[in-house]
């Protein structure tokens, strides 16, 4: 499966995982100067920015790994790009990684690491 293919199921995985947990989802793939955070969802009165890495294998690291300091800094910089467009002031967020790992079509593992960046 292409790479685009993977992270496209590795988000809808991680929109379905977020629903079950209570998540409300209020936008997808979040474009910025700065880049792209892949989910915005609310977490009861916490705004949380989600990055979603999904790996098939581990030739390449885990997807955890996967997030650079370079990556968190870029996430941090979208996540302040969406409170300003949205005029969201003085309101508790976070930024949230979702690791999934796939083995053909079956998920391995997804593992949701809150506060992700401190």
């Amino acid at each position: 499966m292409k790479r685009l293919a993977t992270g496209s199921r590795g988000e809808q995985l991680a929109v379905e995982y977020l629903e079950r947990a209570g998540f409300t989802l209020l936008t997808r793939n979040f474009r910025c100067r700065a880049g792209e955070i892949d989910l915005v969802a609310q977490d009861g009165d916490e705004l949380v920015f989600i990055e979603v890495r999904t790996r098939r294998g581990s030739n390449f690291g885990s997807p955890e790994e996967s997030v650079t300091p370079r990556k968190q800094r870029k996430m941090a910089e979208c996540a302040y790009s969406y409170l300003a467009e949205h005029a969201v002031h003085g309101r508790p967020w976070r930024v949230d990684v979702i690791a999934i790992e796939l083995r053909g079509d079956t998920v391995k593992r997804i593992d949701h690491y809150k506060h992700a960046l401190q």
